[in-house]
Parts: C-alpha cells; structure tokens; sequence
C-alpha cells in the first residue's frame, strides 16, 4: 500500500504509529481533517489480521469521521484510532493508559471515545492520562455509553428512509433484517420490535442472538445467510464493506438502513445499489447519533442528555436532505452524503479566513 499516496488523494493530515512493549499497545491514530476543530472519533480495539489491514481500517473510519462530524453539524473534524488486540482478552489498564498518553501528545488535534471493542470503563483509563476523551463513565458530565443513543439515531434514519421507499414511516408489519447484535444492534431490534416490526438476526456470537430471539421474538439465522433473506430493510450493524460484488446479488430488500461503518466495500457499489432501486441510507448520516451524543459532553455546562436527543433526531432530517441532493444532483446517495459533508466544511474553511483583526 502507498500510504503518503493514500493520504494525498484523500488529504489526510496525520498518521500516528504508537507502540508499548510493556503493556503490549499497538495502535494507530488517523487524523484526518481538522478544519472544523479538533478531531473526535472513537478507539476500536479489534484482532486485525495484518498490520496493514489495521492502517487501511483507521484511514477509512478517520474519512468517515470527518463526513460523519460535518454532515451532523458539529464543530469538530475527523479522527479514528484502532488498538490491534482481542478485546476480549487482551484489554488492561497499562495498555489503555499508554494509549492515552499517546492522545495527550497530540495536544488536543485528537479526543477519542469508545468504538467497536472498546467501552467507558476503558475510557476511565485513558482520562487518567489525558483530557482529550469523552464516553466517560465515571467523570460528572459526561455521557457514559453512546451505543443506546446511536441506535435511537438509527432508529430515526431507518424511518426516514422507509418513508421514502414506501411513503411512509411506520415500521408496522415491515421484516428488517439485522446484521450484528452487540450494543447498538441490541437497542435498535429493541425500538424495531416495539414499534411491531418483524426481527430476523444474525451475530457471530451466539449469545448475542439468543439474548435478542428471547427479549424479541426474532428468527434467526446464520451470518452467511443474512444477506440472502426476504425482507424489507437489512440493517448491517457489525463492521463494513458488506455490502459488495458477492452480496448485492444476494439482497432482496427495498432499503439498506444500519449502524456499520464503511458499509460500501468500494464506492461503485453505492451506484450498483442505487440502479437496482434500493434506498441507501448512507453509514456516517444514519450512524451519527453516537458522536454527536459524545459531542455534546464538550459543550459548556457538560452534557445535557434532552439537548443532545434533540440534536440527534435531526438524523431523520439529514437523512431526507441526502436524498434530495440525490435527486437534485442524480447521484446516488452515499455521494449526495459526502455533498453534503464536503460543503460545508468549504464554507467553514472560507470563513475561517476572514480577518479579525481591524
């Protein structure tokens, strides 16, 4: 991988390789834009095959971010990091306050929060070190865990987007298929079922199925066998680039709504969804619950949980705004997202440049 190459095309700004033998930390922060502020994004801690699959994930989850960040309105960029190591084995206070002794070297460019692998009682660790993280757990005015939130956000973007393919919010009688069952995927067949949708599931962790086929009357199914299920929306809540060459032939449904990342293994199967007349609700729109969730512990006063609910059920909102520029430029959604996240991070670097002093 040409990694200077990489960063160049996509304007990345910094990639920062941190290493502790004692405590056994390999990990990797991407910053990837700073005009709007500093960068927030969370720390995933997964078992990664390669080094380079480690660097290639922290790249596109930093891009993500930063879309992610401005589409949702906030005054931050993007970052990402991602610890390589099994979570559930090789997690210690050592390895986290190391890492967060790598964040405090960054000087503020990088607050980090929880992600796939990581919770806040990992987050108590890294404050220990420094005050760039937020998903605190034990610290006043903080938010505690972002899962339950970002699934409330998904919940409001899977409506909007069934509205647009059948005119209508309601997720009465509609069959939703979801892929990953951990936190957010919990909390969202929780808002699914309530609301009387019909739940078929699949994780890779067996008890994470047995925990949603018993609060929720779900059918479930082997992970393979998800895509190819009838149903109305598939909701892929596990990691990304799911949706690919091998899978889209698969799909039988009318929307592709969830929490992954990345969802898209290469753009071009953003166009080849759209031409088949599946509703696209892009990843960092429908997702954004959590961060903004997380955003909200840094605004003067600490966190307001009414406030940032508000705030995140502008998802819906967001949602029906990417498909409009959709339909105004005639492209397909993930791009009418990145449109939408591209302006205005040019409109916030033009204004950055007007004087103020006179």
């Amino acid at each position: 991988m040409e990694i200077f190459k990489y960063m160049t095309n996509y304007k990345y700004e910094q990639l920062v390789m941190c290493q502790d033998e004692v405590s056994g930390l390999k990990a990797i922060i991407c910053i990837h834009d700073t005009t709007l502020g500093p960068a927030l994004g969370g720390t995933r801690m997964w078992n990664y095959a390669t080094e380079e699959e480690a660097i290639v994930d922290a790249l596109r989850l930093a891009r993500g971010m930063s879309y992610k960040n401005a589409a949702a309105g906030l005054n931050l960029g993007g970052a990402k990091a991602v610890i390589i190591g099994d979570s559930k084995k090789d997690k210690s206070e050592a390895l986290f306050r190391a890492f967060g002794r790598f964040v405090d070297g960054l000087n503020g460019r990088y607050i980090t929060a929880e992600d796939v692998g990581t919770c806040v009682e990992d987050m108590d660790y890294i404050k220990m070190e420094t005050n760039h993280v937020a998903g605190l757990g034990s610290t006043a005015g903080s938010s505690g865990d972002p899962s339950p939130i970002t699934a409330y956000g998904v919940w409001k973007g899977v409506k909007a987007s069934a509205k647009e393919a059948w005119g209508s919010d309601s997720l009465s009688g509609k069959t939703i298929a979801v892929q990953g069952l951990g936190h957010v995927g919990y909390t969202l067949c929780k808002h699914l079922h309530e609301e009387g949708a019909n739940l078929i599931v699949t994780d890779i962790f067996p008890e994470n199925v047995d925990h949603v086929v018993t609060d929720f009357g779900a059918k479930a199914v082997k992970p393979d066998e998800i895509y190819g299920v009838n149903c109305d929306i598939f909701s892929p809540c596990a990691l990304g680039a799911i949706v690919n060459d091998e899978t889209i032939p698969l799909l039988k449904c009318r929307v592709i709504a969830g929490a992954a990342n990345n969802q898209l293994k290469e753009e071009r199967h953003g166009q080849i969804i759209q031409d088949k007349g599946i509703v696209y609700a892009p990843d960092f729109i429908i997702n954004a619950g959590g961060v903004i969730n997380v955003a909200d512990e840094l605004l003067d006063g600490g966190y307001n949980r009414e406030r940032a609910l508000r705030k995140v059920d502008g998802i819906y909102r967001n949602i029906e705004q990417v498909i409009a520029i959709s339909k105004r430029d005639n492209i397909p959604t993930y791009k009418a997202a990145e449109v939408l996240a591209e302006e205005r991070i040019a409109t916030m670097r033009h204004i950055k440049k007007i004087a103020t002093n006179y």
